[in-house]
């Protein structure tokens, strides 16, 4: 029996490469987006007789996930996977975001995560079996000039993660990855400059110049040096097929080597999370 698959965020980028991979891999796999007029790319590419649905969900609306949730529910019985993939970058500085923008990018960004985790996982736990894996981002483990609101939704992915990894995983068998991209060569990069250009650009105050000095060193990055940092959707997306069919998933994972080496400091000692995952449940429920 075909293993069900929900993914956020579809309709560009990872979560269409994550659609149809698992879907050719022989998951049912409800893909779902925000916006059903983004649908067409995704139904076209997928190949003729892929398990594969679409569907509307809006990790923003619990009605709207609630719903697509009774949905699969009633269709498939199970839900098997759960992975968070919606999302949204933001360059903008603290002073120069408003307050709209930041409750925007930590909605999207993080309480759209724990929104849709919350709703399966009664489901996962009426089983004792799953594995919700949030697509996080190497700015979860690192702070980076610019993203402070970026990343400190991706942190909370990060802690949200690791915390339900240390009692929800020995309790009921239900797995947790939070996977770490560096940079994707897709169209959620291109909705960061558009919503940047929406913006006008930094204003002429103290800032600017060490905006230009941000944005002028990836202008001069190399050819090679850019093929480092950012990789293809199918690249990342090979990278959470892995995970999906580990024995032992891990808690996290970098997705290419210069993620791992930006990230070694943070992550050097204990690559997977399974160490740190071990230590908190031995200090907290040694029962387990």
């Amino acid at each position: 029996m075909s293993k069900v698959a929900l993914i956020t965020g579809t309709s560009t980028g990872l979560g269409q490469s994550l659609a149809l991979q698992m879907a050719k891999q022989g998951f049912r796999v409800f893909a779902t987006m925000r916006d059903l007029s983004k649908a067409d790319q995704l139904i076209n590419a997928a190949s003729q007789g892929a398990a594969l649905e679409v569907m509307e969900l809006d990790v923003t609306d619990s009605d709207s996930i609630q719903n697509c949730i009774d949905t699969i529910i009633r269709d498939a019985g199970r839900i098997d996977l759960l992975i968070n993939n919606a999302g949204a970058g933001f360059v903008k500085t603290t002073e120069h975001a408003s307050e709209e923008e930041i409750r925007w990018v930590t909605d999207v960004n993080y309480l759209g995560v724990v929104r849709c985790t919350k709703a399966v996982l009664p489901y996962m736990r009426e089983a004792r079996s799953g594995h919700v894996i949030n697509i996080s981002s190497v700015g979860g483990l690192v702070g980076q000039p610019f993203n402070e609101l970026y990343c400190a939704a991706k942190f909370a992915v990060e802690g949200y993660t690791e915390a339900l990894a240390s009692y929800i995983t020995p309790a009921f068998n239900i797995n947790f990855t939070a996977v770490e991209p560096g940079g994707i060569h897709s169209e959620f990069a291109n909705n960061v400059l558009s919503q940047l250009e929406r913006s006008q650009g930094y204003p002429e105050d103290e800032y600017q110049g060490v905006f230009n000095q941000y944005i002028g060193g990836m202008r001069s990055r190399s050819p090679e040096q850019t093929a480092e940092i950012y990789q293809t959707s199918d690249q990342v997306a090979d990278v959470v097929l892995q995970v999906v069919q580990a024995e032992e998933p891990p808690i996290r994972v970098r997705t290419s080597k210069w993620a791992n080496e930006l990230c070694n400091f943070k992550s050097g000692l204990d690559q997977d999370g399974k160490k740190q995952q071990r230590m908190v449940i031995e200090s907290f429920l040694p029962e387990f």
